[in-house]
């Protein structure tokens, strides 16, 4: 009898497991079709006409950023610049690299160094002391530092060269 019960326990835990086994694979076919839907959506490609066309038919003059070697170009002065504060003037110096893609942006930015610098100055020089004694405000005015520079350059060069601007040395007093 004792036999009897443990082949019925054994036979009764099979088909549990196999239950089991089956529950968890479709589990992991889901996912993985998730996932995979996923990455099609989001690393697919758009057809749509918007994308290579303005809303009034004229093709766009910009082409996409060229995916080649960084370059980093830095500028060949710190900038320095006074800002008033509320209680006093800040003496402010920013070192400054840009990163370019490819060895002939590198060699276009080189050439177009003074309308950068402008762009640049322009830019520090109407900055906040609050704004800038932060982490935040540091972002921001790098973020719009790349935006007037992009700006600046797109009528000469007819596209975005610049893909970052990035700050090597920053120094408020």
């Amino acid at each position: 009898m004792a036999e009897e019960e443990s082949l019925e326990l054994e036979e009764n835990e099979q088909p549990k497991s196999k239950s089991k086994l089956i529950v968890f694979g479709v589990i992991g076919l889901v996912l993985v079709l998730i996932i995979a839907g996923a990455l099609w959506f989001f690393m697919g490609t758009s057809d749509s006409p918007t994308d290579s066309e303005d809303l009034d038919g004229a093709e766009e003059i910009q082409e996409p950023m060229n995916t080649g070697e960084a370059f980093y170009v830095g500028m060949p002065r710190p900038f320095l610049f006074n800002l008033p504060g509320a209680n006093r003037s800040r003496l402010v110096e920013i070192k400054v690299q840009l990163m370019v893609r490819g060895a002939d942006d590198d060699v276009l930015i080189k050439k177009h160094i003074p309308l950068i610098e402008d762009a640049l100055l322009t830019t520090f020089s109407s900055a906040d002391v609050q704004k800038l004694s932060t982490l935040a405000g540091k972002d921001e005015m790098r973020q719009l530092a790349l935006l007037n520079v992009q700006n600046t350059l797109l009528p000469v060069t007819g596209r975005k060269i610049v893909e970052k601007v990035l700050f090597t040395g920053f120094v408020m007093q």
